[in-house]
């Protein structure tokens, strides 16, 4: 796919966003510098990220840069060459590949196995779960901060399905830091499927094959490898991909993923507006699907519910949570801009250019009458690789001016930034590669010079 303005054109537009690009992030940074050097609390030491400083090579090192050099050189090819299904084996593996080489360049303990062990992190919790139903019934009370059996912080800053995946985990014998951390990686990689899945679904699969190399070499695989984020990304796209592929069966098991999707971080409510938009691109059947997609996140809303959790009741707890924490000295003001300079280091150069192609192909000619059907013919012929990267930006946007996202955005928006990958397939096809090699070389830099934090 590409725009239908002038290539020189479009060139200078993709060099003026790349440049603007880089001027945010120079600005996130040197403001990020400034502030910490004046003793502002923004508890992140390597601002606009949640990091610190320090270059290190480490055992990855040269696995990640082989994967990069490989996809670089041949990624565009093969996503055009492979046959469907080798395409999706291919491309899993490839991605556990390169996540879990971005992963070991911080060391098999300070990389994987240590990063789901420490106080904050839900596995502290998991010893302390000896009855489930018991859990649900008493979560929204453990909440609040400052009591003697307070949730850890990142238990307590999400529904329970999230502290539920560990323990699931950990019944079946895969419990620890090891465990927890492959999985991370290996359900993490599940999300370079369920795009092109979805893409091909929805009748757009040159457009699937054009962004694929883009989700493997995805920047942030540095923080799904290994952190609970890369799980929930790999839920949300799962959801999204049973409801565009077409059976209502599958439409039901959709809306129980999404509807788990909605326990497993508060956000996720701005995953509906990616679900609406799915159901809306499908070519036929759209409110059979809606409503049985609905009567699946009903059911998991209603087990919830009967077993003790109200989710309103958790999301107006977390908010008061939030701010017993580092959010009510973190600055709104850095913070509101410096967000999407973190996601930009997450989800890679690449996307700023390729937003605005995506937008550039929304039709925008008045419609002729009747207006409804004007309107339906006109979303439809922009198709996903436009409406798709839109909804997860719209999404991004509200869950930024919520104040309720002041840093650790480059993680948490990890479940949003695989769905603005999808406008990649708007980038010229004489350029993918070296969008390509821009994508890597922020993975690689971001993990070479920083100590990265889940």
């Amino acid at each position: 796919m590409t725009s239908t303005t002038r290539p020189g054109r479009s060139r200078s537009a993709d060099l003026i966003v790349l440049a603007a690009e880089a001027a945010l992030l120079a600005a996130a940074i040197a403001v990020g510098v400034l502030l910490n050097h004046r003793g502002v609390r923004l508890y992140a030491d390597a601002a606009p990220l949640y990091a610190a400083w320090g270059p290190h090579l480490g055992l990855g090192t040269p696995v990640a840069l082989l994967v990069a050099v490989l996809f670089v050189w041949r990624g565009t090819s093969w996503g055009t060459g492979t046959s469907w299904p080798r395409l999706l084996v291919g491309g899993y593996l490839a991605s556990v590949l390169w996540t879990l080489s971005l992963a070991l360049v911080d060391g098999w303990s300070a990389g994987l196995t240590e990063r789901l062990t420490v106080q904050a992190e839900y596995l502290h919790e998991v010893p302390r779960v000896t009855d489930v139903g018991v859990m649900l019934s008493g979560f929204a009370g453990r909440i609040l901060d400052f009591q003697p059996d307070s949730w850890s912080t990142h238990t307590a800053g999400h529904p329970p399905g999230a502290l539920l995946l560990f323990v699931w985990l950990d019944r079946i014998g895969l419990g620890g830091g090891t465990a927890a951390g492959l999985a991370c990686v290996l359900l993490g990689a599940t999300v370079s499927v369920s795009v092109p899945v979805t893409l091909r679904a929805l009748g757009a699969e040159d457009a699937a094959r054009a962004v694929w190399p883009f989700l493997i070499l995805f920047p942030g695989a540095v923080w799904v490898g290994a952190s609970a984020d890369g799980i929930f990304a790999a839920v949300v796209a799962a959801g999204l991909a049973l409801l565009a592929v077409g059976a209502r069966a599958l439409a039901v098991l959709g809306g129980l993923v999404l509807g788990f999707a909605l326990y497993l971080s508060y956000g996720f409510v701005l995953v509906g507006l990616l679900a609406l938009t799915v159901v809306l691109l499908r070519a036929r059947d759209r409110l059979g699907v809606l409503l049985l997609a609905a009567a699946g996140v009903g059911a998991v809303v209603a087990g919830f519910t009967l077993s003790g959790f109200w989710w309103l009741d958790g999301y107006h707890l977390v908010a008061r949570r939030y701010y017993q924490g580092w959010a009510a000295e973190r600055p709104y003001g850095y913070w509101i801009w410096a967000n999407l300079a973190a996601l930009l280091l997450s989800a890679g150069p690449a996307i700023g250019p390729a937003l605005r192609r995506a937008a550039a192909a929304v039709p925008i000619r008045p419609p002729r009458r009747p207006v409804t059907v004007a309107l339906r013919q006109r979303f439809a012929s922009a198709g996903p690789t436009v409406w798709l990267p839109i909804a997860a930006a719209v999404a991004v946007l509200a869950a930024d001016l919520s104040a309720l996202s002041k840093a650790e955005v480059e993680r948490i928006w990890l479940p949003f930034a695989v769905w603005l990958l999808v406008a990649t397939a708007h980038l010229p096809a004489g350029h993918r590669r070296w969008w390509l090699a821009a994508q890597a070389a922020t993975a690689l830099a971001v993990n070479h010079l920083l100590w990265t934090v889940s």
